[in-house]
């Protein structure tokens, strides 16, 4: 943490992740309040977090975007763009105006994966190559330090000054990063006029991974661990029902899960030098599913370290894969490349949490747990036909270019 920290680029990069995530978090759970309080609709309060992650599903195409045009002003002006965009809220105060706040979201989600792809970019080159790792597992810890936090900030301000307050908060975090991103020391060439047309470009990254089977082994494994993260999801206002205590128990369970996976994140870099990405990523996805299967037994002590074994487990496949698409993939094809990562490993999330939806009220929860548990093991294979990329292919990588370098 320290090495990265010394980093004059990778420090500011974490202050802009560490500001905007505060404001994000706070700003995500405070919509569905918002709404719920217009509306007394639970349908439409729901409706806030399709809201933000629909344009997931067209990430590739968005990512795209940040193949073409340099990423630190990229950066810099999305940030400053939804700086104010959020003052829009302001005017949101009755039923007939939550149109404005939908669109908001809708356009925040689509901003922010042009934002993500941008920035896992830049930093493969900002960032000195041997401590991307270490980077990515701080920002994670950053990102799920903020969740646990940033929620409770944000109820509080959402209880003395109304959404405004929260939407006038998460204007300046944007604000402040966008700050943050402009003293970034930085050298970018100018982007390639493009020969081919959006739709071809869109889909060299999905091809690029697809081609690459150390890529798509991580990818694929990345994909279905968070499939059965929404199947588990799913079953965890089961668990606190069948552990004797009320809904707001499963608040516990999400904070614990959060402790873990900071603490992962802080040793995730030395991690990955020592076990190399394949292995990290095996691992984990081992701890998680013995711990999903553990949380069949109906016990609190069992709860609560399953909870925290989850969240250690379930971000090494995500760090491995990401920081692999990095230090992997040509500069030229790095945003898109990113995007269609994200999306081939977050969209099957939303694909769980509606399958286990609707499981939990056909099967017994503990029944589920296991299944989930053993199943998910299964996840392991695409890792295991893979032999483990050698320091000196890495090397030489990063020899041949420093936009080669690139772990996301």
């Amino acid at each position: 943490m320290t090495r990265v920290l010394k980093d004059r680029n990778a420090g500011l990069y974490l202050g802009g992740v560490v500001v905007s995530g505060f404001g994000s978090s706070a700003m995500w759970l405070v919509t569905g309040i918002w709404v719920k309080e217009l509306t007394g609709s639970d349908g439409l309060a729901a409706l806030c977090v399709f809201a933000l992650w629909a344009s997931t599903l067209i990430g590739p195409l968005l990512g795209t975007l940040a193949d073409r045009t340099r990423r630190r002003p990229l950066l810099v002006w999305t940030n400053l763009g939804l700086s104010a965009l959020l003052l829009s809220l302001l005017a949101v105060d009755s039923p007939g105006t939550l149109w404005i706040l939908f669109a908001v979201l809708f356009v925040y989600g689509a901003t922010g994966v042009v934002h993500d792809a941008a920035e896992s970019a830049l930093v493969a080159t900002a960032v000195d190559e041997r401590l991307l790792g270490d980077f990515n597992g701080l920002r994670m810890s950053a990102n799920e330090g903020m969740k646990l936090v940033a929620p409770l900030a944000g109820a509080g301000l959402y209880a003395a000054f109304g959404g405004a307050g929260v939407a006038l908060l998460d204007a300046l975090t944007f604000l402040l990063a966008a700050g943050l991103y402009t003293l970034l020391r930085v050298r970018e060439p100018k982007p390639l006029q493009a020969s081919a047309g959006w739709r071809t470009q869109t889909a060299d990254g999905a091809r690029y991974l697809w081609r690459h089977e150390t890529l798509r082994s991580l990818v694929v494994a990345g994909g279905t661990t968070m499939l059965f993260a929404g199947l588990n999801g799913a079953t965890i206002y089961a668990v606190a029902e069948g552990l004797g205590h009320s809904p707001a128990y499963v608040g516990l369970l999400y904070a614990v899960q959060g402790a873990g996976s900071v603490a992962v994140g802080l040793a995730s870099g030395p991690l990955l030098r020592r076990l190399g990405s394949h292995r990290f990523a095996r691992y984990g996805i081992a701890l998680t599913a013995l711990a999903v299967a553990a949380r069949a037994l109906p016990y609190d002590a069992v709860a609560l370290v399953s909870s925290a074994a989850v969240g250690v487990g379930l971000p090494c496949v995500l760090i491995a894969a990401l920081t692999t698409v990095q230090r992997e993939t040509p500069d030229d094809l790095l945003g898109r490349t990113t995007a269609t990562t994200n999306t081939l490993v977050f969209a099957p999330n939303a694909v769980g949490l509606a399958l286990g939806a609707g499981l939990v009220e056909l099967v017994d929860y503990q029944v589920l747990l296991v299944t989930f548990g053993l199943i998910r093991l299964v996840t392991v294979v695409p890792l295991l036909r893979q032999r483990q990329p050698s320091c000196a292919s890495a090397s030489a990588t990063s020899d041949r270019s420093s936009s080669d370098a690139n772990p996301a």
